[in-house]
Formats: C-alpha cells, structure tokens, sequence
C-alpha cells in the first residue's frame, strides 16, 4: 500500500477465523503514514482477547455444539460475542498516528449521526444512556498499529448471555447485576438502524476526521490467496484458539482497574521453572513479556518483584506497578 494513503475495504465472508486473518494481512501491508478502515462481521462466534483462557471465558461445549465458533484475536482485552447483528470495525494506522480517543470518538460520531447518544467510558467502552454498545481493543506493532472494535447493532443478547462466562467481580464493578442489563443493541434506541446504516455512518465519521476514502479496495488484489488460507489456518487451529495448559503447582488472581489478571506458576525447588498469563487487560504486548520477567525467578515476593523491576524498570506502566504490589504480598 502506498506512503500516506487513506483506504477502507470490507469483508462479505462471515468466518471469524478468515476475517481475522485478513484483518492482520491487512496490519502486516499499512505503511507509514497510512490510515485505513475495514468493516466486517461474523455468525455465530465467541471472540476471546490473545491472552485469555477460553474455558473460563465460554462455555466452549454448548457454542460448539450450537455450531458455533471460538476465535481468539491478537488483541488484549475481553471476550465477545459475535453474530450478523454486529458490525465489526478496525482502524489501522501507520507508527506514530494511534490515539485511541481520537479513533473512539470517530465511533462515538458515527453514532451520533443515527440519533443515539453515545459517550466513551472507562478503559475503552462506548455507551448509550449508560449502557455498553460498543467495546475495543488494540494490537501495537513495530511498524504499524491497529484498533478494533464491535457495534451492536441487533445482536441476539440471548446467545451473548448464554455462551459467555462475565466473573461477579466485573459486573460488581459496573454495577449491573448480569451481562445482559449492561449492554444494549443500537437498534434498541433507534428502530430504523440496520447493519448498512451503521456501515455507512463509520465511513462518514471517519472521513470526516481523517479525510476522504474512495473506492473500497479489493481484498482479493491486495492479499493473496494463499497468504489468507495459510493465516487463516493459524487462527482456525485449536494450539492458537486453546494454547497449552502447562502444569502448574501455585495460581493468583486478581481484578484490577484496568483488567483481571491470572498467574499460574510451575515451581521447581524453589524456583519459577514456568509462568502463564491469563488476562482481559488491553495492553496484550505488554502481558505478553511479563511470565518471561517472573521465569527463573526465585518463587517469593521479594524476588518476583525484583524480577518485574529488573526487566521493566523502577517505575513501570501502571499495570506493572500494581502487579508488583499485589505480589509483595502473595502467600507464596
């Protein structure tokens, strides 16, 4: 894709794990100082975010069994349901043009334009009269960084419910006593919203904001067939959606503001022999480094914090911070 270019496309394929993978084809070609918009969506599908554990997150057996899907995204952040009545949207944006409020309120435009309040909330919700209609999440890259995110527009909130697991803990800090009280379809707050409305809104909004976009592209000339197959295979295989459970002899949980957090430990003689992250924090990459800073670290909490410090600094980002107080006292 050329130096500066503002682009758009969409996907008429509903398969979670094809959409993704075109999705990160798409990340892989966004050059400096290019901005592009892809629109797309899914049937029937729980989307878990890259660093959490899907048996806790879903109920894998009766989505399955539904003929439903699992897929799991690059991105941090929570699970999500997916069907026909939700619009998917990812802004992708060459190194140095990412901000995030900046991306939220093209969304919060959109929305606006179809006659529905909308405000952005905490770490990276949108809502209508305090109710959630849109979540979000990012992947930052070395050369380029994405943004995606869900409208419900019409989903069934039956199946939301139904398949996802939401912990107490969660609700309780949102205050709402189930999944299905928290979140609200657009079309509920406006019944002549559709799907095309909501396509079109986005473009509208984002243009506005970033400038105009032109034809779609063609997603068959810009991404081979065979590259989309082979990343496609990646997300369908049960090693990406399920990963390894590796045996674990120690386990700590914790909801923060920014996220839960879940660490499993193999201890050896005293000794960290492996670490695993579970969590819906937003900042994947950044989950992604810490069981490597905790590995070969002797197993109490003066040397677990030493371990973060070493390999993150005397003062961190905020998620680093907390967990090295919360480790401070662990029963280990």
């Amino acid at each position: 894709m050329e130096k500066g270019r503002l682009w758009w496309a969409e996907s008429w394929s509903v398969d979670p794990w094809e959409n993704l993978a075109m999705e990160e084809c798409l990340w892989r070609r966004t050059g400096p100082g290019e901005v592009g918009l892809f629109l797309w969506q899914n049937r029937h599908t729980v989307v878990i975010g890259r660093h959490q554990n899907p048996w806790k997150e879903c109920r894998v057996d009766a989505l399955e069994r539904d003929g439903g899907r699992l897929a799991r995204r690059l991105s941090g952040g929570g699970a999500v349901y997916h069907d026909l009545g939700n619009l998917n949207f990812t802004f992708f944006l060459g190194k140095g043009l990412y901000d995030f409020g900046r991306q939220l309120e093209v969304i919060a435009r959109a929305v606006r334009s179809l006659g529905i309040p909308a405000e952005v909330s905490g770490r990276n919700d949108l809502l209508a009269e305090g109710r959630k209609f849109s979540g979000n999440a990012y992947f930052r890259g070395k050369h380029a960084d994405f943004h995606h995110g869900t409208l419900l527009v019409d989903v069934d909130l039956g199946c939301l419910e139904r398949y996802l697991h939401v912990s107490p803990g969660k609700l309780e800090g949102k205050g709402v006593a189930s999944v299905r009280s928290r979140v609200v379809n657009l079309k509920e707050m406006n019944s002549r919203v559709d799907g095309i409305h909501c396509r079109r809104a986005l473009r509208e909004a984002f243009e506005e904001e970033y400038g105009e976009l032109g034809a779609p592209l063609s997603l068959e000339d810009v991404v081979p067939r065979d590259e989309l197959v082979e990343v496609r295979g990646r997300y369908g295989g049960d090693l990406w959606r399920f990963g390894r459970t590796p045996p674990f002899s120690a386990a700590f949980e914790r909801r923060f503001s920014w996220g839960q957090v879940e660490l499993r430990f193999d201890v050896v003689s005293g000794v960290v022999r492996s670490c695993a992250i579970f969590s819906d924090a937003l900042d994947g990459e950044l989950m992604a480094r810490i069981p490597g800073a905790l590995e070969r670290a002797p197993f109490d909490p003066g040397a677990l914090v030493g371990a973060l410090t070493e390999a993150f600094g005397l003062e961190g980002p905020e998620e680093i911070e907390d967990m090295k107080n919360w480790l401070a006292s662990a029963p280990t």
